[in-house]
């Protein structure tokens, strides 16, 4: 098992060792790709125990903005916190290098390629390249590459953070940061409920025209991004008070709690993507608070974690990005290719499963590593990891 394990980590560690790994944030970055692809995964192969995941699959997208949120925000606070400042260019670069390369291959694939697609019709190339496609998008009519919607947000996010951070630290206290972050939570839920009495009330065009007014656009979609980054903001200038009042004893069953939460919230208030004004009102926020609380615990725990045998989640949690990009056209092409006859059961979920990490695999070694190394290159020196020791006791 150490053999296996060390071939793991010298195969899929991203570049330099100096970035490091935290299994706590792995954990659920592998649990919320593994809910995508459930969430996507063609019926025929879901066998009974994913065909009872499958319903809260798409939740696994607001694990994925909480860590996000969390991570880039602890990123640039530390600088913030060690006297360094913003430095708007080497961030901007260092996401680059992360997002575009990967990226940029799959979608002159969906171009080039025309078997390489999971849907009739994809948006104009513009759209994706502008990071703009998420704004007005119907799938009935564009519905090829419908995924990237969550990479506009996050773009949009790693555009507006770091300016938002420098202007914050201009004021002393908490205050204002947690304002804004209530703000953008509490201005979301507000917003879903203003939209949902428009044409997205209407059964007769649900669920496209909830996912083109709710579901897809970056400004409803804020939720777990502020709270993963109050989280950062929490943990980076006020460790001691999260000690004291966050310990994992309380956030780990509180964060399980909202997660149970979420999911009786889907079952009586979702159909699918689809939510009634509760659910699109509620049940954002409240997966994503779970998320949190859920990684506030498991980074205290952090020490915990590393002597659990857990390479299979490093491996599963390195090739979150590259899976998500490529899991939906893979499993559409194999699918035209053999037919639901031989695609199915759990005989059709190891195909899938095989053929999405095989390409996963590929465009991580040819395209994600690479790239990650050639950053450090360019940026002369690796960007610190978001590691945490276990915060002390308040004394």
């Amino acid at each position: 098992m150490t053999a296996v394990s060390g071939a793991l980590t010298a195969l899929f560690a991203p570049s330099r060792d100096a970035h490091g790994r935290a299994y706590g944030p792995d954990l659920l970055r592998a649990a919320a790709i593994l809910l995508v692809m459930a969430w996507h995964m063609p019926g025929p192969a879901r066998p009974e125990p994913l065909a009872a995941i499958r319903p809260f699959g798409w939740l696994g997208v607001d694990v994925f903005f909480v860590l996000s949120g969390y991570l880039i925000g602890a990123q640039l606070l530390k600088g913030i916190a060690g006297g360094h400042g913003v430095d708007f260019r080497r961030f901007w670069a260092s996401r680059a290098f992360r997002i575009l390369p990967a990226f940029l291959a799959v979608l002159a694939l969906y171009f080039t390629l025309p078997d390489f697609s999971d849907g009739k019709a994809i948006q104009p190339l513009w759209r994706f390249l502008t990071f703009t496609m998420n704004f007005g998008l119907d799938y009935r009519v564009t519905g090829a590459f419908t995924s990237a919607w969550s990479l506009c947000v996050e773009e949009h996010f790693y555009w507006l953070l770091p300016p938002l951070v420098l202007v914050l630290t201009r004021w002393r206290g908490a205050g204002p940061a947690l304002a804004l972050g209530a703000a953008v939570i509490l201005g979301g839920m507000a917003l879903r409920w203003a939209i949902w009495h428009g044409p997205v009330a209407d059964p007769a065009t649900r669920p496209a025209d909830f996912l083109r007014l709710i579901y897809y656009p970056t400004w409803t979609r804020l939720d777990g991004l502020a709270m993963g980054v109050l989280l950062a903001a929490a943990r980076v200038f006020r460790p001691a008070a999260v000690a004291r009042f966050a310990p994992p004893r309380l956030t780990g069953p509180l964060g399980l709690i909202a997660a149970a939460g979420t999911v009786v919230l889907c079952i009586r208030h979702a159909d699918g993507v689809s939510l009634d004004l509760a659910g699109a009102v509620v049940v954002y926020p409240l997966a994503c608070l779970a998320a949190t609380l859920l990684l506030c615990a498991l980074l205290d725990i952090e020490p915990a974690l590393r002597r659990l045998p857990l390479a299979p989640v490093t491996f599963v949690a390195t090739l979150a990005y590259s899976l998500y990009l490529v899991h939906k056209p893979v499993q559409h092409m194999l699918r035209e290719r053999l037919g639901d006859g031989v695609l199915h059961g759990w005989t059709g979920l190891g195909a899938y499963l095989a053929a999405d990490f095989t390409a996963a695999i590929l465009l991580w070694l040819l395209v994600e590593r690479p790239f990650l190394r050639l950053r450090d290159r360019v940026l002369r020196r690796p960007l610190p990891a978001v590691v945490e020791e276990p915060m002390k006791r308040a004394a």
